[in-house]
Parts: structure tokens; C-alpha cells; sequence
């Protein structure tokens, strides 16, 4: 007999319907799986065979065939285990199981790993898979209870959640009653409240404080660079207690990578708080970009967001510093291997820091640099200048004062600066209502000239630091658009002069140092 048993694959972080076809004919005993199914797929039968007859179901001796299609797309995974059991008990006409038909296993999409006992284990990548399905008409899906929090958050479809794979056929026969999965409303965590990352705990440095106060109100870019010890870290590590809240649909766009990456906690479900990575500067360029053998997002994607931190800067191999051109500019990354070409999101905030010198003192008010100036020359220019000039804010941080160290004055808290950049970027959702982007970092060439119109005062201003500093076009345009998001600071509808000094003053560090 046929059955034919719907389910899901990935690509990249979006969901593709797969049609399990399971065929059991008379012959010598054999199981096979086609439809270009990787290891882990062609492994399910040896996990699909014990967990049938561990189950107390009969095994059918027989030939079996499986069919994955459409077969020209890879299968990876062990996602479709549950569906191929389910079709093989289906497509068994000595099965002696009740009112179990391959048409009652039709009306649901089927996802599940399966254990050697019968238990049926969580899957990656389920909340991409729903969402999917979700837009091709499929309304019910059983899956593995581990995922069913994950599942709560996405309206409009009747989930039930299994244990184990007796569950999951005696429900489909009738002789079971699950309760459908209930839905969750989304609440976003407030960062900003976490005693151990305020910037209340921050001594001094309130230039450096002020430019990251510009970049969450803003999105823009930052680069620190200060000597080892002057806080660039501490600074980076409390960027995300000041970032705005996020949505229901940038937190189901990151769940959605975190899910494929097999970094979702299924206790929680969903990620509430924006995303803060910091990979080693000895990570590989695979596992900053995404790809290999399973196509799964890396490093830049995963803080989709959110903040990706690059401490120690030129440390980092000139390669992967290169591969930050596309998503700085764009928001995405698009890795192409032999197999498939898959473009995930990668709209992030890059905080990065720095040394001066390979010593680290260059420029210190209070140590000696011992570094020659070909060794400065060379350990600084490790960061290409296409990489510099999309960096919106370059800040200088040196070591804190004994006095600022030691004083017992209050310092503002990051509720307290939160709330400024919860204030900017509603007047920048206003602004930009209708638009694609929400944020002045991400304005368009024309959005700029629209909304970053300037005084002749302004103009003048601009124009000598672009010359003097001989600035690029990029830098140009990077400039106005701080100003233009101190202008939200401050309550401004016209960007002042003031706000462009402030703005070009956070490119000078490029020209500075290198």
C-alpha cells in the first residue's frame, strides 16, 4: 500500500513542505530512503525500525520504500523520523490498528525525531517551519512536546504536542485526546533593570557613554579605542541595558535563526531580550558567516537585532573583518557553497574596541607607548577603510581617573539613558512609518536627503571637515545621519550646527590613527 504523510525541511531559516511517501510492497525486506536525504535522514530507518517494534507495533517485513520530495531539495535532519514511522504504519495493511489511515494521517504536517524507545524527541528550526506552513494553508501539526513553547507564539493553528510516537497514532486514530497547544503572548524583558550590566557601575568615561547612548538611540555602528583596562568591555557588555525593547516580530525573526541554530532554550520558547554575541577573534570564517555543511547561521546572523561585539579588533583574521561589508551595508549575508546559496538576516549593531598599539598605550595621558611607528602603522592598519567608514561613531577611551574610580557620586543609571532612547526612536518610527527601515543608521539615500536637510551655517561646517578631513561619500552620509539622530536626542526637528560638530568629531579617530 501508499501513504503519503505531510512535513516540513529547512533551507537556510525558511521552512519547505516535504511529502513523505511511504510504499510497502511484497519482496524481500528492505528499506530504503530516496529524495537526496543527507546521513542523518538516511539514518531514520534504523531509529524508525526500533522505535516501531519497541513501540509494540508490528514491523512490516517487507520491501519499504520512502520518498522524500521534492527530491532535487536536501533533506538534513532527523525531523522527518515521526513522519516516515507514521507512514509506514499507515501504509501497512496488516497494521491491526483502528480508524489508523493514511488519510487521517494526511490532514496534519508531521515533524519529530524519534528515539530507539518510541520517545519523540525536539527538533531545530520548528518555529521557521510554522510559520512557513502557516503560509501555504497548513493549519494542524503534531510535534514534540519539548518544542511545544516554542509553537505557543504563533497564532491561527491547531498544534498538539506528543510524547512519543504510541501518542501520536493512537491521537490520529481517535482513541486519544490532546488539547491543542495554548497560545503565549509575547513580553519582552526589560534589560535596562539587571543590576549586574548598568551603566550606573560605569566610572567616568561619559564621552564614550555619550556615543553609545547615540548608537542605541540611533542603530549606528561604534569603535572604541583606549588602552587595556580603561573599560571598553564593561561599556560594551552594558550597550544592550539601553537598547529598545523588542517586538513581537524582531523577536520571532530571532527565534527564528536561534531555533535553526540549535540555540533556542525550550524552556523559554522564544528570545525576549535582543541578542549580545561575542565571538573570539580566533572564531573561523564559517562560524562568523554561516554555511558549511549544514547551512546554519553563524555568528553575524545570530546577533540579528541585536549587538555582535568584536573585542580586540585587530586580532581578528583580515578576512572575517572583510566579510562585514555586506551585512553593515545591507542588514543580510549571503553565503553561497556548492551545494546551495542561502542568505540569512544580519541586521545588527557592531560594537567593536580596540587597542591603539600592540602595547596598548598610543596616546595614553598617563603610560608610555614603547611601540615603534611602523609597528603602530602596522597593528592599526589590520582594519581596512571600507571597514572604518561604516562605522558611524569612532571614540577615544582612556584610562579613568583615581578620583572618578573612587568617587561615591551617582552615576546615571541605563533606565535613565533608555528612557532618552526609547524617546528618539519613537520620533524615528513616526518618521519613518511606511518605510522599510525604523532606524536613522538605516535611512536611504533619498530618506537622507529628505530628512537631514541643512542650515547654510550646518552646510559650511560639513563641508570643511569633509575636505579637510578628506572624507568619503560613505563617511558623508554616516555623518548627517548621526546628527540627525543626536537632533532626536536633543527634541530637535532641524539638525543644528552643534549636532554636526558632535557628529563629525565621532569621525576624527580614522584620521588620527591611521
Amino acid at each position: 500500500m501508499l501513504s503519503k504523510i505531510h512535513c516540513y525541511g529547512l533551507k537556510g531559516i525558511e521552512g519547505f513542505a516535504v511529502e513523505v511517501e511511504v510504499d510497502i510492497s511484497r519482496g524481500l525486506p528492505r528499506f530504503d530512503i530516496v529524495g537526496l536525504a543527507d546521513t542523518a535522514v538516511k539514518e531514520a530507518k534504523e531509529r524508525v525500525r526500533s522505535a516501531i517494534k519497541n513501540t509494540g507495533y508490528n514491523y512490516p517485513l517487507k520491501r519499504i520504500t520512502v520518498n522524500l520530495a521534492p527530491a532535487d531539495l536536501k533533506k538534513e535532519g532527523p525531523l522527518y523520523d515521526l513522519a516516515i514511522a507514521v507512514g509506514i504504519l499507515a501504509a501497512d495493511s496488516d497494521n491491526n490498528l483502528p480508524n489508523f489511515t493514511s488519510c487521517k494521517a494526511g490532514e496534519f504536517v508531521i515533524i519529530g525525531e524519534l528515539s530507539l524507545n518510541g520517545e519523540v524527541k525536539p527538533v531545530k528550526g520548528l518555529l521557521p517551519i510554522l510559520i512557513s506552513a502557516r503560509k501555504e494553508g497548513f493549519k494542524k501539526f503534531i510535534i514534540p512536546s519539548a518544542n511545544a513553547l516554542e509553537a505557543s507564539y504563533i497564532n491561527g493553528l491547531e498544534v498538539y504536542a506528543v510524547n512519543s510516537l504510541s501518542e501520536a497514532v493512537e491521537f490520529i486514530a481517535g482513541h486519544l485526546h490532546i488539547q491543542p497547544v495554548e497560545p503565549m503572548q509575547f513580553a519582552p524583558r526589560d534589560l535596562s533593570l539587571n543590576e549586574t550590566l548598568d551603566f550606573k557601575f560605569v566610572k567616568g568615561q561619559a564621552r564614550a557613554k555619550r556615543a553609545l547612548e547615540i548608537a542605541a538611540a540611533g542603530g549606528h555602528n561604534v569603535l572604541m579605542i583606549g588602552p587595556p583596562g580603561s573599560g571598553k568591555s564593561m561599556l560594551a557588555k552594558c550597550f544592550p541595558s539601553i537598547l529598545p525593547d523588542m517586538t513581537f516580530e524582531e523577536a520571532l525573526e530571532v527565534t527564528k535563526i536561534h531555533s535553526v541554530a540549535g540555540e533556542l532554550d525550550f524552556k523559554k520558547g522564544i528570545v525576549a531580550t535582543r541578542p549580545f554575541r561575542t565571538p573570539h577573534h580566533s572564531a573561523s570564517s564559517v562560524s562568523l558567516t554561516g554555511g558549511g555543511s549544514h547551512s546554519k547561521p553563524g555568528e553575524i546572523s545570530l546577533a540579528h537585532n541585536g549587538v555582535l561585539y568584536l573585542d580586540e579588533l585587530p586580532e581578528y583574521p583580515r578576512q572575517c573583518l572583510e566579510m562585514l561589508r555586506q551585512p553593515l551595508e545591507d542588514g543580510v549575508i549571503t553565503v553561497a557553497r556548492s551545494a546551495l546559496t542561502v542568505t540569512y538576516p544580519a541586521n545588527f549593531t557592531l560594537i567593536a574596541s580596540m587597542n591603539p598599539c600592540p602595547c596598548g598605550n598610543y596616546g595614553s595621558k598617563n603610560k608610555e607607548c614603547k611601540c615603534s611607528p611602523s609597528q603602530i602603522h602596522k597593528y592599526l592598519s589590520k582594519i581596512s577603510g571600507p571597514i572604518l567608514d561604516r562605522i558611524d561613531l569612532h571614540v577615544e577611551v582612556d584610562d579613568v581617573d583615581f578620583d572618578d574610580l573612587r568617587a561615591e557620586r551617582e552615576e546615571e543609571t541605563s533606565q535613565e539613558i533608555k528612557q532618552r532612547v526609547d524617546r528618539a526612536r519613537k520620533v524615528q518610527l513616526e518618521r519613518f512609518k511606511g518605510m522599510k527601515n525604523f532606524s536613522n543608521a538605516k535611512m536611504s539615500v533619498p530618506a537622507t536627503k529628505r530628512f537631514c536637510k541643512l542650515s547654510s551655517e550646518s552646510e559650511q561646517l560639513l563641508r570643511t571637515a569633509f575636505e579637510n578631513l578628506k572624507l568619503s561619500a560613505r563617511a558623508h552620509d554616516r555623518i548627517l545621519k548621526v546628527a540627525r539622530t543626536i537632533a532626536d536626542l536633543d527634541g530637535e526637528e532641524e539638525i543644528l550646527p552643534e549636532h554636526i560638530a558632535e557628529a563629525i568629531a565621532y569621525r576624527s579617530l580614522d584620521r588620527k590613527y591611521l
